[in-house]
């Protein structure tokens, strides 16, 4: 996945989950992890990192 696609997932999901995104990329990360997709579970990890950033751009 590229960096605007994790981007533009990352704002999806905290558009729709707004302070629990983080936790719901963490969540789907930790699945991918569980049943051995190495390479999703990354990219979730990736989208979790970029939630984080917007988290502290929307609270400065």
């Amino acid at each position: 996945m590229d960096t605007s696609k994790v981007t533009e997932y990352a704002h999806a999901l905290y558009r729709a989950h707004g302070n629990k995104a983080e936790a719901e990329a963490a969540q789907r990360a930790k699945k991918h992890e569980d049943a051995g997709d190495a390479d999703e579970a990354k990219q979730w990890r990736a989208v979790q990192l970029a939630i984080r950033e917007l988290r502290g751009a929307h609270e400065s």
